[in-house]
């Protein structure tokens, strides 16, 4: 007996034959089951085959229609999760730190709106005049003394409160003072000169490796300690400055801390995003320590002193005004280059989520624009579109099962749609 069905799986016909192969048959083919009765003559059977396979052959030729009609009138493919989407997956992005949109932050100013009491704490730093538009806050700079000195006698003085601030911050309970490496060795330091950067402007971290600060020599060696205070403060004036770097690009130089991975700062330079460390005979020249998940960055004041003429005051009940000493190295260093301000990144963690959009030759090639049919019965404008239809896609729309629009990504340029054409699109989604 001889079968004719359609074996939908593999989205063919097959015809099998079952039965002796000398038998001959005779009967009718019909649509559907078809059974031959033997008895027939061999002529008789290999016509009844023929017309079997006629039968087999026009109703492939339906189905495969059928599918082809199906693909070609749908506006929505769904994504086969095991080979389109690509989620979860994490990157690291770096970009500008300042609101400027330059790597490098050449200009600085205060603002006198500041009251004199938030200034015997911290400065405001801004990119330009406070009163102008686009102009905002940057970083802050404060000095910290653990006794209280260079500020006046209260029960808690300004600059014993900064000292404490950050030393609870980054230190964590254990440990009262701020340790600095020096030359082979470390050293204690009472005094400490930070810069913390706007929130706004981190993100998530302060790019290790990536950041340079340049400070100029101040007027402190030619001046008396109790005097070098304010407007008395200034730049050397022999063009002079040091510039400081991370010491990230040496391996095994982080140290994990409660406020998370810390560096050293150094004297160095970065130049076409590579970095040098300068030294003294075999030893680096520290200045400090980093902390770019917070954005913070701690001086030695010993350091400053003996290097860049800080002359930080350190008389009790005094306003040494000392924190205003790092704005002035840090604008002074600008004043003499432009290239020597302050240039810095900030890092990013971005996941993602890739949508890879499968355009087969079949797909696709009929608009839902109402400008793609004309006349009350929604015949198509140009009449050759039935067979040989051109669109263009300008816009990936992606929906979830309710068929409800989530979200849009604009392509940069139309593309091309019709049966010889084929399209395989990214979608990007960062969050």
């Amino acid at each position: 007996m001889i079968k004719l069905f359609k074996n939908v799986y593999r989205d063919r016909l097959v015809l099998k034959n079952q039965g002796p192969a000398a038998l001959n048959f005779t009967g009718t083919v019909q649509s559907g089951t078809t059974t031959l009765q033997p008895g027939g003559t061999n002529s008789n059977t290999q016509a009844t085959i023929a017309a079997a396979q006629t039968i087999a052959n026009q109703l492939f030729q339906q189905y495969v229609q059928s599918l082809q009609g199906a693909q070609n009138g749908r506006s929505l493919i769904r994504f086969n999760p095991a080979t389109d989407v690509l989620e979860n997956q994490g990157r690291t992005v770096s970009s500008v730190i300042w609101s400027t949109g330059n790597a490098n932050l050449s200009t600085f100013f205060t603002s006198s709106t500041q009251s004199s009491t938030a200034k015997s704490y911290y400065y405001a730093v801004y990119n330009d005049t406070p009163t102008v538009s686009g102009s905002m806050v940057q970083f802050g700079v404060a000095y910290g003394n653990k006794y209280g000195s260079g500020s006046l006698s209260s029960e808690y003085t300004p600059t014993q409160a900064v000292y404490s601030q950050f030393r609870l911050l980054l230190l964590g309970g254990a440990d009262s003072t701020f340790t600095f490496n020096s030359g082979s060795s470390t050293e204690n330091s009472d005094d400490i000169y930070v810069i913390s950067l706007n929130r706004a402007r981190l993100k998530d971290t302060l790019d290790p490796g990536n950041w340079q600060l340049n400070l100029a020599t101040l007027s402190g060696s030619a001046v008396a300690n109790s005097v070098h205070t304010g407007s008395n403060v200034k730049v050397k004036g022999d063009n002079t400055f040091v510039s400081l770097v991370d010491d990230s690009s040496i391996t095994n130089t982080a140290t994990l801390t409660d406020a998370g991975v810390r560096y050293n700062i150094v004297s160095g330079s970065i130049l076409n995003g590579t970095t040098t460390l300068y030294t003294t005979g075999s030893n680096y020249v520290y200045y400090g320590h980093v902390y770019p998940k917070l954005g913070i960055v701690v001086l030695n004041g010993k350091t400053l002193n003996s290097n860049l003429a800080f002359n930080t005051v350190s008389g009790s009940n005094i306003a040494g005004d000392n924190a205003f000493k790092l704005f002035t190295a840090i604008s002074g260093a600008a004043a003499i280059n432009s290239t020597y301000g302050f240039t810095a990144r900030n890092s990013q963690k971005v996941i993602s989520s890739n949508y890879f959009v499968r355009v087969k030759n079949g797909d696709l090639n009929y608009s839902n624009n109402p400008t793609f049919v004309s006349g009350t019965l929604g015949d198509l404008y140009h009449s050759e579109f039935v067979s040989d239809p051109q669109v263009y896609i300008t816009s990936v729309g992606l929906y979830n099962d309710k068929n409800e629009l989530l979200a849009i990504a604009k392509i940069s340029r139309p593309i091309l749609k019709n049966f010889d054409e084929e399209v395989l699109l990214r979608v990007r989604l960062d969050y």
